[in-house]
């Protein structure tokens, strides 16, 4: 069982098996973190359990406590990854997967949950919820992408930054980023920048997480 990590969400990639192509997944996100990413999430909503655990074995190994290491919805998943004695931190959850408490529940104390958000309501909801039940929100979408078929009217940098002054958590923003808008993400309050195309879809997945992190720590 892990202990619940100081996080950093500075460069959080989300993973998407069709982008990373022959290359797999498991090789993206070892080049990825040896680049600068700080939080991997494992997103494949058609792999079956059976294939999400030893996706998330081959994704610790590569990582290596390097970087934060989430399953998205699958809190069943991150449950008996986490019983096998995987160093998986936590789950991702959207707004209509596993409920919050519930996935507090059962994962404990120490888990990782982060928890999509991006409407006013969203946040009424969060504040009646006991403290430490969410580590972060991950805000978006910040421009349009076709990597979320059903995502929400975009934010947009601006619209970002009115939503992270209201939260009382982390926010991650999350959606259709590309390098130049990091810094002004940054300077709207984001925790981190949430990318998957940008890195996944890269022909150097390690540049492409160098070129990120640095945009990221550039004053």
């Amino acid at each position: 069982m892990t202990t619940r990590r100081a996080l950093d969400l500075s460069i959080y990639l989300v993973t998407d098996a069709t982008l990373c192509g022959p290359r797999g997944v498991a090789s993206v996100v070892a080049d990825a973190v040896d680049g600068g990413v700080r939080a991997v999430q494992l997103r494949d909503k058609t792999a079956s359990t059976d294939a999400l655990l030893r996706q998330l074995e081959a994704l610790a190994t590569v990582i290596d406590g390097r970087a934060a290491l989430l399953v998205n919805d699958r809190v069943d998943v991150a449950q008996a990854a986490r019983e096998r004695g995987l160093p998986v931190d936590g789950v991702h959850l959207g707004q209509g997967d596993a409920a919050a408490s519930a996935a507090r529940d059962l994962l404990g104390d120490d888990a990782i949950i982060g928890l999509t958000a991006n409407a006013p309501e969203h946040l009424a909801v969060l504040r009646r919820l006991p403290r430490r039940e969410i580590d972060y929100l991950g805000v978006g979408v910040i421009r349009p992408t076709t990597t979320k078929a059903d995502h929400p009217p975009a934010l947009g940098i601006e619209g970002f930054a009115r939503f992270a002054a209201e939260a009382e958590l982390p926010c991650v923003a999350i959606g259709g980023i590309a390098l130049s808008d990091v810094a002004a993400l940054r300077q709207a309050g984001a925790a981190g920048v949430a990318v998957v195309s940008a890195i996944c879809a890269a022909p150097s997945p390690h540049d492409a997480a160098v070129a990120f992190a640095a945009a990221w720590s550039a004053r």
